[in-house]
């Protein structure tokens, strides 16, 4: 379905059992809401389930950027708000796990768990300059020239070689998206900046990373884990920044484990 949002179309799917707690998924640049199928199929029982694709990305609209964290926090709150959801635990991948950190610091009440995977606090140099190097990819060559050097950085060399199933899934979703959204992500991207409040938050937070991404390396998320109150961390062993496609059994034990504590 499609749902008003701020003045932007915001593709939306809600499933699950009714009356169960809620669970928000939100995917990565580049992906779309059905990133999480699997684990969608997981916890449907359990939980009563709204992903959606960002401003931007997937069948979302795509209005001119640049667009800044607030505004897809705000997208996010804005969701909530139409489906008349007052609390709900918060999965976010990559930008997804970052709007997360952002959420817990600015609208606590709203999120009851974060679970925040290969999502790094803040952006260094060198990945404001990653996400400028994607924006002038795009603009000389379309996304298809981010095609392949995109499935190298987010998947592991192994998995790249063997060509793994979810890796054409991954090449689809990068190929459909739209050009504008794209950049009006990375520019985004390129501000990260919740390092410094991380000791804010508050809210029961686990924090899942592949062994092997490069995006979001371990010892980055480490550090994170470390500046959140409680916080926990678990590596995804054998998986890069997409850990849930990667390595989704791994991923699926902690992410169930940690969700039937609430």
């Amino acid at each position: 379905m499609r749902v008003l949002v701020n003045e932007v179309g915001l593709n939306c799917d809600v499933s699950g059992t009714d009356g169960k707690p809620w669970i928000t998924f939100s995917h990565a640049l580049c992906n779309n809401l059905t990133l999480w199928d699997d684990q969608v199929e997981l916890l449907k029982n359990d939980f009563r389930i709204l992903r959606y694709d960002h401003r931007g990305l997937g069948q979302s609209d795509a209005p001119q950027g640049p667009y800044t964290f607030p505004m897809i926090m705000a997208d996010a709150i804005g969701l909530l708000d139409y489906f008349g959801i007052e609390r709900t635990h918060w999965c976010g991948l990559s930008i997804g796990g970052m709007m997360g950190y952002g959420l817990c610091q600015d609208y606590p009440n709203r999120i009851s768990s974060l679970i925040a995977c290969d999502s790094r606090p803040d952006a260094p140099p060198d990945y404001q300059d990653y996400f400028q190097h994607r924006i002038d990819v795009a603009a000389a060559e379309g996304m298809e020239g981010l095609v392949e050097p995109t499935i190298s950085r987010w998947f592991t060399p192994e998995s790249v070689a063997k060509n793994i199933p979810v890796l054409d899934k991954v090449r689809a979703m990068i190929r459909s998206t739209d050009q504008t959204g794209h950049a009006g992500c990375c520019e985004a991207l390129k501000t990260l900046a919740f390092g410094a409040r991380l000791g804010e938050i508050t809210t029961p937070t686990l924090l899942i990373g592949g062994e092997k991404d490069k995006g979001a390396p371990p010892e980055a998320l480490a550090v994170a884990a470390e500046a959140i109150p409680g916080a926990r961390h678990v590596k995804i062993p054998n998986a890069g920044h997409i850990s849930n496609l990667e390595n989704p059994s791994a991923f699926n034990d902690a992410l169930q484990s940690f969700l039937l504590e609430f």
